[in-house]
């Protein structure tokens, strides 16, 4: 593997590189240089660890469930959380159950075997996408179990190309592979990668668990109540972006039977005024209001972060921006709480939105037309609102269960 060792070494030399002018870099690398003293200050040497990897935030939520299911019923075990990405890391770094957060170290042999040596894992689980090449190899050779959870894989990826021999080679050293679905199931079996168990995604699981520990929202729920005394519908846009906004926000300024929450995906001064120069109807943002003035307005702006996944519930319909961009935001948080789920047209990549359209429980638009004929058949039409809810819960609750056959492949 001398051109993947190349293309880490390239790597790590070009973040170096642009770290003094580029933020996220900047934070890897000030992150990288504090790892060893972290790992060397906190790790105990007569305990058994457990290292979670998770690249980002987003992985790192389809790896939570299992974290805290292993802290309920394993207590004996210690958890070391790793993130590739400053976006994960500088958010859950302070996070509660596990013991250790660092970043981990660029996968070279000499980062490895020094990590390896400090921590001496007892069991290693990488979530979705994880595939270092010489941390693999590593743990392997010193016969340390390594899983991956919720992983899913497609045709286009290397380990199904003529040149992709080494990776998949690679597959073949995982203790044990959790896939999402059954056609990853299929592609690995046609390479003769045979440890795989069709576990789904930990994501449904999670989803429910944040339903049920929904956080009191007294401004959110002023501002619900007022509506539906009404007779109005409450519309929820969550983590939308420009693009999505020049959609929602002209039918909504037309629509007087209709309020909005909207949770834009960056709250930046910028954004949050582009977002109020082109609404028509009264709005305030969520760090100036209180309970009692929410009669006065029309729209909610979200300005702060945490608690989208709680403001879902308040809703009737909702859209999940990101699909006219690189791809839409997690469909899961809002369809748990029975409530239809829009969303652009880049989607194609996201398994749970395929399937929540073919339950009838999700809704794909293109433009201003398609947007304004759904919402107008939802407004008119309560039996098929309804409908289109139920079938977003069911889809959620249908795919849950997914950790308990994590649990059972893991076997601590």
């Amino acid at each position: 593997m001398i051109l993947y060792n190349f293309g880490i070494y390239l790597y790590a030399f070009i973040v170096r590189i642009i770290s003094p002018f580029h933020k996220k870099a900047r934070k890897m690398i000030a992150g990288h240089k504090q790892t060893y003293k972290i790992l060397k200050q906190k790790v105990d040497p007569n305990a058994k660890y457990i290292w979670f990897h998770a690249a980002s935030l987003g992985e790192f939520e389809q790896g939570r469930p299992i974290i805290e299911e292993i802290k309920r019923k394993h207590p004996e075990y210690k958890i070391l959380l790793t993130f590739f990405s400053p976006s994960g890391y500088e958010i859950r770094k302070d996070y509660p159950l596990a013991d250790i957060v660092c970043y981990l170290p660029f996968d070279k042999k000499r980062n490895v075997k020094k990590f390896l040596k400090l921590i001496q894992p007892s069991i290693v689980i990488f979530i979705k996408y994880e595939f270092w090449y010489n941390f693999v190899n590593q743990l392997y050779n010193r016969s340390i179990p390594i899983y991956m959870v919720s992983a899913i894989f497609r045709p286009s990826q290397v380990f199904f190309k003529w040149y992709g021999g080494d990776m998949r080679k690679l597959l073949k050293k995982y203790t044990s592979i959790c896939v999402q679905d059954d056609r990853s199931a299929e592609l690995l079996k046609g390479i003769d990668v045979d440890s795989v168990t069709v576990c789904g995604d930990t994501r449904f699981d999670r989803v429910i668990d944040i339903s049920r520990q929904a956080k009191s929202l007294p401004i959110v729920e002023s501002f619900a109540k007022k509506a539906m005394s009404e007779g109005e519908k409450i519309f929820v846009a969550g983590s939308s972006w420009p693009k999505d906004e020049d959609l929602i926000i002209p039918f909504f300024n037309i629509t007087t039977d209709l309020k909005m929450i909207i949770a834009p995906h960056e709250i930046n001064e910028a954004h949050l005024k582009y977002i109020e120069s082109n609404l028509q109807r009264p709005y305030i943002r969520y760090s100036k209001a209180i309970p009692e003035m929410m009669a006065d307005y029309d729209c909610l702006i979200i300005d702060c972060i945490g608690i989208l996944s709680s403001v879902y519930r308040y809703g009737q319909v909702a859209y999940v921006g990101g699909g006219f961009g690189v791809g839409i935001h997690n469909v899961l948080e809002a369809a748990v709480y029975n409530v239809p789920v829009i969303f652009g047209p880049n989607f194609k990549k996201f398994r749970e939105a395929q399937q929540l359209i073919e339950q009838g429980g999700g809704y794909s638009v293109s433009n201003l037309e398609a947007f304004r004929g759904l919402m107008d058949e939802f407004l008119q039409y309560q039996e098929t609102l309804s409908a289109a809810g139920k079938h977003a819960g069911d889809y959620v609750l249908s795919n849950s269960g997914v950790v308990d056959r994590v649990m059972n492949v893991l076997k601590l």
